[in-house]
């Protein structure tokens, strides 16, 4: 192709079929997850968020082959199980094989990318598919909501973006309309609640940037909603996520933001850890009242004379005193 043709095929890339114009490809783009972290540790997070989004992606979208070679390996092994220990050995080999072959991953079959940012506290690891980045965000919170453990030491929020666009209002409104139009596909009305609405809410963050204001933001959102939404700004079911950073802005629909405290994982933990002191707190003043009632109940039956109860406000009310 010479160079005027591709000068003319350049052209006729800058308007999508739908006639928004299509503007100059940003550093940031496509799904992906944007990562609050602790100032000066972004390097560490972008390895710990590797780490644990292979970890989530191997268990919900497992590379094709994979478990394939492991059972071939391990009938190729198979001579071998008269040795001591030849399980535990061939368990070892398969896992150091496994560990091998990732590292050796051609990079165009790397799931996870991270994506410069140039500001501190701030990080975009990209997702290609098959990876949903609204899936994998959710099975990691939801798993730290249930267990208490963050499995990282520096990300303190994740918010998914299903696509990313260029911050002005063309490009939004484009995003937002295929993103809503794609979600109320796989999320229809039940036909037998034909006048039941999705009630949502817009969720709007908006760092380092200044060009366009708020309110407009909002609107030209609010603008692509189709007529099955219902705004409900106290008790929503669906959540409108709009993440704009610089000149990206990153579009997504949840649900059970506020119950997920806003995928902040460093809160999910800390109000774990709160359920488990008061349980065992809660257990603790349990133990010691059946001591307590098992000591009178022992003392009336040998027939000796009971002390009466006293009250102290370090131990309780109904605690004998020795």
């Amino acid at each position: 192709m010479s160079g005027r043709d591709r000068g003319q095929a350049a052209k006729k890339r800058k308007y999508r079929s739908d006639g928004t114009p299509i503007w100059s490809r940003a550093s940031i783009d496509g799904p992906g997850v944007w990562v609050s972290c602790v100032r000066g540790k972004e390097k560490a997070v972008v390895g710990e968020l590797y780490d644990l989004f292979e970890s989530i992606a191997g268990d919900l979208w497992p590379l094709q082959g994979t478990r394939g070679s492991g059972e071939d390996d391990g009938a190729d092994d198979g001579g071998g199980g008269d040795a001591v220990g030849g399980d535990d050995a061939d368990d070892l080999e398969a896992q150091i094989k496994k560990e091998v072959a990732a590292i050796k991953r051609p990079r165009t079959e790397q799931r996870f990318a991270n994506c410069q940012t140039n500001t501190q506290c701030v990080v975009f690891i990209s997702c290609k598919p098959p990876v949903d980045p609204i899936k994998l965000v959710t099975t990691h919170v939801e798993n730290v909501r249930r267990t208490g453990v963050t499995h990282t030491k520096y990300v303190l929020r994740l918010v998914p973006v299903t696509g990313s666009c260029v911050a002005n209002l063309p490009e939004i409104r484009s995003l937002c309309q295929r993103t809503l139009s794609k979600w109320t596909e796989e999320n229809p009305i039940p036909k037998d609640e034909p006048d039941k609405k999705h009630r949502y809410k817009i969720e709007l963050r908006i760092r380092n940037h200044n060009t366009v204001p708020r309110m407009d933001l909002i609107q030209a959102v609010a603008g692509c909603v189709p007529d099955s939404f219902q705004v409900d700004l106290h008790n929503p079911d669906v959540f409108i996520l709009i993440e704009v950073f610089k000149a990206v802005c990153g579009v997504s629909i949840v649900r059970d933001y506020y119950r997920m405290l806003k995928y902040n994982v460093m809160e999910l933990a800390q109000s774990k850890a709160s359920e488990k002191d008061a349980e065992a707190e809660t257990s603790r003043v349990q133990s010691s009242g059946a001591k307590v009632k098992q000591a009178e109940v022992a003392q009336a039956e040998a027939g000796g004379e009971s002390v009466p109860p006293f009250e102290d406000p370090q131990i309780g009310e109904g605690t004998v005193e020795p």
